[in-house]
């Protein structure tokens, strides 16, 4: 890739600030744990799998700061915590917990180590199951093809080429002619800020839509396949992701059109049943009245702000994983 997402280099969590993209491509330079947290819920960094080794390297520097082991606790708690949907960043902090758990005996300096070692083998097995996902994903992907995305499930959401968009990266590098139609993802325009971005940056044809025209594009033949990421899928096969996406896999069912979810296993979570079961983050009612600090709603006005939705199983022809393709509705 032409960027990356988040790197650890001597004590320096370096993480490239989404906020910005595209008008300005800045690194943040994060010594403290709780300017990561501050970092994940304003969504500088954004996407599961790249929140998960984001909060891996903050319980690094949580040891750092920690005084003994019931303040590192404490402070790994609260990483967790920072947002409640993504099922892998609770999974990467549940590791850092039980790594301090099998060794009571060192002091957080000491089971600093330790927790490094696990925050680069998150981060460097993350990089792996993404080029992983895009070789069984690209199985589904004919030339010629025309494909509709949703919110941002690339190299900016992950640790390496991405989850949905490494599908697509990795059908464009073996050649085959592929067109994208990126949703522009409301109310923060992930997919115009960034899908939009990073597939010009990669020299893959790209298309920007508003949400809107998602279903028109489909009635009009346009689109052959759609392939988002996800932040849960439960043991049922239910699929949290960004908002709209329920939407946009009813209208695909509508049009017969496969609808495909790209995902690490770490993305699912077995011990959620079903998607009744996923708490859904609610955003700030800012995010939907303004827009780049200008006000577009009248004062006073009630918002519903959800920043997921679920969709049934029974919408999703396939799950793309690093370990295979799973059919949910056989």
């Amino acid at each position: 890739m032409n960027f990356y997402t988040l790197d650890y280099k001597d004590d320096n969590l370096m993480l490239l600030d989404q906020t910005l993209l595209p008008g300005e491509t800045k690194y943040l330079q994060l010594t403290d744990y709780v300017e990561v947290i501050e970092a994940i819920k304003r969504l500088s960094v954004r996407g599961a799998p790249a929140i998960g080794v984001a909060a891996a390297y903050a319980s690094v520097l949580a040891a750092n700061q920690a005084g003994n082991r019931q303040e590192l606790l404490k402070m790994l708690g609260e990483i967790k915590d920072a947002r409640p949907t993504a099922v892998n960043l609770a999974w990467a902090i549940r590791q850092a917990e039980a790594l301090a758990d099998t060794n009571p005996e060192l002091s957080p300096a000491e089971l600093k180590p330790k927790l490094l070692e696990l925050a680069r083998e998150i981060h460097e097995d993350d990089v792996r199951m993404c080029a992983r996902i895009g070789q069984n994903g690209a199985e589904l992907i004919k030339d010629g093809m025309t494909i509709m995305t949703h919110c941002n499930a690339g190299a900016l959401a992950t640790a390496g080429i991405g989850t949905a968009l490494a599908v697509i990266y990795t059908a464009h590098k073996q050649g085959k002619r592929i067109k994208v139609y990126a949703d522009e993802t409301r109310p923060l325009l992930q997919g115009a800020r960034l899908t939009a971005w990073e597939l010009a940056q990669e020299g893959v044809d790209v298309t920007l839509n508003t949400d809107s025209m998602a279903a028109y594009l489909m009635q009009q033949g346009e689109i052959d396949c759609v392939i988002t990421g996800a932040d849960r899928v439960a043991k049922n096969y239910d699929v949290a992701n960004k908002i709209g996406t329920y939407g946009l896999a009813v209208s695909a069912s509508y049009h017969n059109v496969p609808f495909y979810v790209a995902i690490p296993v770490s993305t699912y979570d077995s011990d959620c049943p079903s998607g009744k079961e996923i708490e859904i983050e609610m955003r700030d009612s800012k995010e939907i009245t303004e827009w780049g600090g200008i006000r577009t709603a009248p004062e006073g006005v009630k918002t519903y702000s959800p920043a997921f939705d679920v969709t049934p199983h029974k919408l999703v022809s396939a799950i793309i994983t690093d370990q295979g393709i799973i059919r949910p509705n056989p």
